[in-house]
């Protein structure tokens, strides 16, 4: 990142590789908020994009920046991140973008115990996903934005809102539709779809769903693993479904 910022100091570089030298810092900074977990580096980050001129690098920045204050547990700050992407002059410019931008912020509202809210964000990024052109250029950081994705953002949504029945048809669209070799949100999806299908009271199904996600995969998919397990024995102490999944859990 320093070293990117020195570059378009020290030379006389053109305006436009310039301007990629700032996009490049940015996302440099932008990503070493998630090794510090340091609000300075949101900053850098912000400055350095808005130098930059980049919109998408702009949109990216604060995308980051909200998905890390959810990481952590800040939801308020998580919601104003959101916000501030959803803002972002790419958005307003190509509904793929915005999209995404709704989708997450879905998810922040729903962090947020917002459910209106919630639920308007994610009819938003349905319609902005329809009306867009998957086949634009763009950079290779959107690649995985489709609607597969969006049916995941939907579960997460959906999840924290306590609408079990909802997050389960979304998961089980999601699986249909997102590629075999994306492992971590195949197996977030079936965590949830777990825990969706336990909070209904379907013991054997949520089990059967449970077993296929794997413990290592990710902290997160291993919290929602343990989630899963002491809800199931509370649920059902001692039951064959219980003494399965403790055993598999070992």
């Amino acid at each position: 990142m320093r070293e990117a910022v020195e570059l378009q100091q020290r030379g006389s570089a053109s305006p436009r590789v310039r301007r990629h030298l700032y996009a490049t810092a940015a996302r440099l900074a932008s990503s070493a908020m998630w090794a510090a977990v340091d609000g300075r580096h949101l900053d850098q980050a912000v400055t350095l994009s808005g130098l930059s001129g980049d919109a998408a690098t702009n949109f990216w920045v604060w995308s980051q920046a909200s998905s890390l204050y959810k990481h952590v547990g800040q939801h308020g700050d998580a919601l104003a991140a959101a916000e501030a992407s959803r803002a972002t002059r790419v958005v307003r410019q190509d509904p793929f973008y915005a999209s995404l931008a709704h989708a997450r912020l879905a998810v922040r509202h729903a962090g947020t115990g917002e459910l209106t809210a919630a639920r308007r964000s994610l009819g938003r990024a349905q319609d902005a996903l329809d009306r867009s052109d998957p086949t634009e250029p763009r950079p290779s950081w959107m690649g995985f934005w489709g609607q597969g994705d969006l049916h995941l953002h939907a579960v997460i949504t959906c999840f924290d809102l306590g609408q079990w029945a909802d997050a389960e048809s979304h998961a089980h669209r999601a699986l249909a539709l997102l590629p075999r070799d994306t492992a971590r949100d195949r197996a977030l999806l079936h965590a949830y779809l777990a825990l969706a299908q336990l909070h209904q009271g379907e013991l054997e199904p949520a089990v059967s769903t449970a077993l296929v996600v794997p413990t290592d995969i990710a902290r997160r998919v291993g919290r929602l693993v343990d989630g899963f397990g002491d809800r199931l024995r509370a649920l059902a102490p001692g039951s064959a479904q219980a003494r399965a999944w403790t055993e598999y859990a070992r």
